[in-house]
């Protein structure tokens, strides 16, 4: 069996040059641009675009990142395209207020139509057997992903698995959180679409990334570090070594070695670059307990809806905008204005949550963070 590579390359600043050196050092560590890309394919970028915000934030790939993969796409002679399907909102001006899209008209790239898709069958997967997929992936002739290095209330990590979940265009992303509440199949359908949409190279940007209440409200990490592989099992895996979060308890890790999308055993991959242990940062704040199946019946549901994180609403950062009314996937929802007042903060009821946490995901204030109930703190000192 031929180990998976996950190349590691220390990198402290988004300085352009520096990127594209790392960048570039990386690449040829896995066999050079040309292994990825042939002149005259259609490569579409994929960088993560949880909802388009200044890149000093943190939520989104770094440009720099996507300009540095950009440029040796490009001077590599494919014809390159980027997008991403946020989690709320079209895709353009999330581009535009993540930095994406002016460096993508600087390198003369297209934007691609993650906005809308068509349905593709997927007889091979372990659980979902078909999609909807954006058209800019299915009209290209390979992807690239540049996931960002993020912790996540329900998988844990968000890494290069995670990241082709922006494939599926717009709010029909949240149909699959009311389909599969468990968590461990929403990590099983999340391998299943990485296996239909096979990214060629996965490019982690890791130099700032995001501890605590992320994927969007977490609190910044210095790890100066990129991570650059084929295999998102491996790479995912690397990753949470760095965090001292064992990958698993990541709930993609063990579907996708099943699915044959990579490994996360350590023994099964070699690691190239700078050295692992230079980068481990034990202090990193991630959940480190695994996520609670709800598989099991009612019973099962009820203890986990007593012992799982739950959404709160911190009253003083909340702006009352609704966007997490507007997100909760639910019907009735699980959060809504209460007696129809919405000069008031929202309320949850929480035996309507399904804990997929979008609205901690996408609040646009930080107003939202997870808490774990007196049960829950009980039953992990168990």
């Amino acid at each position: 069996m031929n180990k998976a590579r996950v190349v590691i390359i220390g990198c402290d600043t988004y300085a352009d040059d520096q990127v594209i050196t790392a960048v570039r050092k990386g690449v040829e560590m896995l066999g050079g641009i040309p292994v990825f890309a042939k002149p005259g394919e259609r490569i579409v970028m994929k960088p993560n675009i949880l909802i388009g915000t200044a890149p000093d934030k943190g939520v989104t790939t770094h440009p720099a990142v996507f300009r540095a993969v950009g440029r040796l796409l490009k001077d590599a002679g494919a014809i390159v395209s980027y997008g991403d399907s946020p989690s709320f909102g079209k895709a353009g001006p999330n581009l535009r207020r993540s930095g994406i899209k002016q460096v993508g008209d600087e390198l003369g790239f297209g934007v691609a139509d993650f906005d809308s898709g068509r349905s593709v069958s997927h007889k091979d997967a372990l659980l979902v057997k078909k999609f909807v997929v954006a058209n800019g992936v299915l009209n290209s002739d390979g992807l690239v992903s540049l996931p960002k290095f993020k912790t996540h209330g329900l998988t844990r990590f968000t890494g290069a698995v995670k990241n082709q979940f922006g494939c599926v265009p717009g709010l029909l992303k949240s149909q699959y959180h009311v389909k599969l509440p468990d968590p461990y199949d929403f990590a099983t359908m999340l391998v299943d679409l990485n296996t239909l949409v096979r990214p060629r190279l996965y490019i982690m940007d890791g130099i700032m990334a995001m501890e605590g209440n992320g994927p969007r409200s977490g609190r910044l990490k210095r790890l100066n570090v990129l991570l650059l592989s084929s295999d998102p099992i491996a790479l995912d895996a690397t990753a949470c070594r760095i965090v001292n979060l064992d990958p698993d308890v990541v709930p993609t890790s063990k579907p996708g070695e099943k699915a044959g999308l990579g490994t996360y055993h350590s023994e099964n991959i070699e690691l190239m670059g700078e050295a692992l242990e230079s980068f481990v940062d034990r202090s990193f704040q991630v959940n480190r307990t695994p996520p609670m199946s709800s598989s099991g019946g009612r019973f099962r549901v009820f203890l986990k809806n007593r012992i799982t994180q739950r959404p709160v609403i911190d009253k003083a950062k909340c702006t009352c905008c609704g966007t997490c009314i507007t997100l909760c996937s639910v019907q009735p929802k699980a959060v809504d204005w209460y007696e129809g007042d919405e000069s008031r903060p929202p309320r949850y009821d929480y035996n309507h949550c399904i804990r997929c946490y979008c609205c901690q995901e996408t609040c646009p204030e930080g107003a939202i963070y997870l808490s774990t109930p007196l049960l829950g703190r009980i039953y992990s000192h168990l």
